[in-house]
């Protein structure tokens, strides 16, 4: 058995507006799949949760995140701005940073849970 202790870094805005992991997840899928209903799928989530965040993020900031298109004979689309792509970028440099920055606290930890610790990378 091996333990690994990790964080999700969870930014709330003002509003208590959420903006974490699932979301950036979701933003990420809807780069690589161009849909709203795709990307929410891969997360076994439904078009309307999925379609639900979106708009929340959309209303957060200044600038939308994700451009939405109707939907009809071709389907729709979505895709993110050059905002949302920005979002997402410097979202996923703090994930890293913040995880540097407290390794070796999570390494201690690791080490009281007195249960074997893999690494990265190492085999089982």
């Amino acid at each position: 058995m091996s333990a690994k202790v990790g964080f999700k870094l969870r930014l709330t805005l003002p509003g208590d507006h959420p903006l974490g992991p699932g979301k950036a997840q979701l933003m990420e899928l809807i780069k690589t799949h161009g849909s709203i209903r795709s990307a929410g799928a891969a997360m076994n989530m439904s078009y309307r949760r999925a379609w639900l965040l979106i708009d929340e993020l959309n209303g957060m900031f200044r600038e939308p995140v994700v451009l939405k298109a109707q939907g009809g004979k071709q389907g729709g689309g979505a895709t993110l701005t050059p905002f949302g792509e920005e979002l997402l970028a410097r979202f996923r440099s703090m994930e890293k940073r913040a995880e540097k920055a407290m390794g070796g606290d999570l390494e201690w930890i690791e080490a009281a849970l007195g249960v074997p610790v893999v690494k990265k990378g190492e085999a089982e």
